[in-house]
């Protein structure tokens, strides 16, 4: 017999790639994950880990097995699929997993639209992004994952989950409304290189976003503010204490800045926006709806007249 359980601990072992993070995600002790790995083991009488100076790294062995594990995991989807299909009833509940900007300018209209179609489903949101929203769909603690393409993001090929892309979202190069550049017919990003930049975390999808996109423009911004909350960021881009790149689907939170919006050259920074379920849920009536009604606010909110409307400058 194999435990599912200690499954999923070497799947998230090949996500996090240290026993340290792993035990960190699964909320466990790294000697607790160490020996779930070691009874898994033991029951297939196969090495599963090898010593890699201070940390470990997954054998040959592993990733067969990891291969399987997901397609068993996949199965069992389907069979909770089929069985929520079975009646007329159906789940009663779902979770929704989210980044920052799209609960602000994704989910309202999706929310919005299930509580008519499916008045009787509950549905809860958390504000989660990569790796850790992954680690909640595998667990069950997310049913639906809302994020944006980025490196902590699993691949398009990623076998364990069954995606749709939503929108293609827009950042935006705002300057303060007064800035030297106002006015220019196209500007090309390098032009800021020697400004102040306004920036999130590196960690976060938006700030990795903005870094990878200085770089694409061949330098790397001077960060002076490393701040995660949109309307902050507008605000300090208002109060002239750099520039930044903001995302449309937040545009009520700076709508009412005195800021200006430069158009770029080429094609704008965008980001990728897509929904995840684990592979074989992609069937279950309730999380069919939901990808409906995420698809359909998606429409609206890429839209010339979506939440909001671009900031423009002020006398």
């Amino acid at each position: 017999m194999v435990d599912l359980r200690r499954l999923a601990v070497l799947r998230e072992l090949r996500r996090r790639g240290s026993l340290a993070r792993t035990a960190e995600a699964l909320h466990l002790t790294p000697s607790a994950v160490s020996q779930q790995l070691a009874a898994l083991s033991r029951e297939l009488g196969v090495p599963l880990t090898e010593r890699e100076g201070r940390g470990v790294r997954l054998t040959a062995q592993a990733r067969v097995l990891l291969g399987h594990a997901d397609l068993i995991a996949a199965q069992l989807e389907r069979a909770r699929a089929d069985l929520a299909a079975y009646g007329e009833g159906g789940r009663a509940r779902v979770t929704i997993g989210c980044f920052s900007s799209g609960v602000l300018g994704l989910l309202p209209g999706a929310l919005r639209a299930l509580s008519e179609r499916l008045p009787r489903l509950r549905v809860d949101v958390v504000e989660a992004e990569p790796p850790d929203l992954f680690t909640a769909l595998d667990a069950g603690r997310v049913d639906v994952a809302v994020a944006v393409d980025f490196a902590a993001t699993p691949p398009h090929t990623d076998g364990r989950y069954h995606r749709v892309d939503l929108l293609t979202d827009v950042l935006d190069l705002a300057v303060p409304a007064d800035h030297r550049l106002v006015g220019e017919r196209r500007v090309a990003l390098r032009e800021l290189a020697a400004e102040p930049w306004i920036v999130g975390d590196a960690r976060s999808c938006c700030g990795a976003v903005a870094r990878s996109v200085c770089a694409a423009a061949g330098f790397t911004p001077d960060i002076r503010h490393a701040v995660n909350d949109w309307a902050a960021l507008a605000a300090l881009v208002e109060a002239g204490r750099g520039v930044a790149l903001i995302p449309r689907l937040v545009r009520p939170l700076y709508a009412h800045r005195a800021i200006a919006l430069l158009p770029t050259e080429g094609e704008p920074p965008s980001r990728n926006v897509f929904a995840a379920v684990r592979a074989g849920s992609e069937n279950d009536p309730v999380l069919a709806a939901v990808r409906e009604e995420l698809l359909s606010a998606s429409r609206t909110a890429a839209s010339p007249t979506g939440p909001g409307t671009p900031a423009t400058p002020r006398p």
